[in-house]
């Protein structure tokens, strides 16, 4: 296999729940060697409700990690990271400004210990702002950027999305910007930096138009349900099987495919179909008029005819409907790891898909504190009685 892309690269990861850690993963999953820092005893959130336990959410986000233990809020703690922290060339956390100040975690800090170090912050506001000492998480963060009010129906209160998808999007946007801060040092002869991330920013940069409409033409977006205002029609649509299919046909050589598929071409040229604009003005009946013609069949038999006519549209899918998908496991978007607690455990691939230095899993999360050993006597230098006895005092 070829030599992974950020193979030599050392990652600090301060962090905790949940953007900032998936950061570090991402990076791990493309070479980098990455060292989690976890709580003394408890580990991370990840872990499970059981102290140290190692659950399957845990083996998928801190595959490819060296777990060590370390209780930041003692002074022995602080004193050992920053010991940790110019030995690594990217360090990320999440802890709420204030309390980077008081354990020795600040930029400024760090950037004394390690100029030529990344420094990644993924906090709730930002480490600048009049709220950068508020705390967030997803849920927190989707309602600050605007995401949940336009989400749902228009006749009900809104909702935030089934999964943490602020979180990875930020984790994203996170390893994203380390690996352009690295390729400024390294290739373009720069030093370190100071990379701030907002979590609510990743959500912010997804809001589509949202902000420009409203600055030109005062225009609030609204919760719309499954509907697109602009493209008609684009929805999702009840089968004979009680299963949803979402179809998107809004451009005009796509609704002439769907019009002609369902019998009824004479619908691209109709005035109140034949144009995207009219289209959207007329959205009711022609929902209405797909709605009729999808309930014929079932999900699986509709989604092939529509795609077999060029036309995109997929059944919704739950994780039982995508743990059995062959599309899924053919193309490799899921692989199965060996674990040694779960056994053959199916989890999310390294992504994206990368032609000649593809990321891999070469390990699955590790129990609490592991690498005790390996990093505090071979990388700090201490001896084993010296790590025995901060064990013993509840530092590492």
């Amino acid at each position: 296999m070829a030599t992974l892309p950020l193979a030599g690269i050392r990652v600090l990861d301060l962090s905790t729940v949940l953007a900032a850690p998936v950061t570090a993963t991402f990076l791990g999953d493309f070479g980098a060697e990455v060292v989690k820092v976890e709580e003394p005893g408890r580990g991370d959130f990840t872990r499970g409700t059981a102290a140290g336990a190692r659950s399957p959410y845990w083996a998928q986000e801190a595959r490819n990690k060296k777990s060590v233990t370390l209780d930041l809020r003692t002074e022995q703690g602080q004193h050992l990271v920053r010991e940790l922290v110019p030995r690594f060339d990217v360090v990320i956390t999440n802890y709420r400004p204030p309390t980077l100040k008081k354990w020795g975690l600040d930029p400024e800090s760090l950037r004394v210990l390690a100029p030529d170090a990344v420094l990644v912050y993924v906090t709730g506001y930002g480490l600048t702002g009049p709220y950068r000492d508020r705390g967030s998480f997803d849920r927190i963060a989707s309602a600050f950027a605007g995401l949940t009010y336009v989400t749902g129906d228009p006749d009900r209160p809104p909702v935030r999305s089934g999964y943490s998808t602020i979180d990875y999007m930020a984790a994203y946007l996170g390893a994203f910007s380390v690996v352009t801060a690295l390729y400024h040092r390294d290739t373009a002869g720069g030093g370190g930096q100071v990379i701030d991330l907002a979590l609510y920013e990743a959500g912010f940069r997804a809001s589509e138009d949202a902000l420009t409409s409203y600055a030109t033409a005062g225009k609030v977006r609204e919760r719309l349900g499954n509907r697109n205002p602009q493209i008609v029609p684009a929805s999702d649509f009840t089968t004979s099987d009680g299963r949803r299919v979402s179809i998107h046909a809004g451009a005009d050589a796509l609704f002439r495919r769907l019009g002609t598929l369902m019998g009824t071409p004479e619908l691209a040229d109709a005035p109140e179909y034949g144009t995207r604009a009219a289209r959207a003005e007329h959205a009711d009946a022609l929902y209405a008029t797909i709605a009729d013609w999808a309930a014929a069949y079932t999900a699986d038999d509709l989604t092939k005819l529509l795609s077999d006519a060029d036309i995109p549209a997929s059944p919704l899918m739950s994780i039982a409907d995508i743990a059995a998908d062959p599309h899924y496991r053919e193309r490799g978007t899921l692989v199965t790891v060996a674990d040694p607690d779960f056994g053959e455990l199916p989890m999310v691939a390294p992504l994206p898909r990368m032609s000649e230095t593809p990321g891999s899993i070469r390990s699955t999360g590790p129990a609490l504190g592991a690498h005790n050993a390996e990093i505090y006597q071979e990388m700090l230098g201490l001896s084993a009685e010296a790590v025995a006895a901060l064990g013993a005092d509840g530092v590492i």
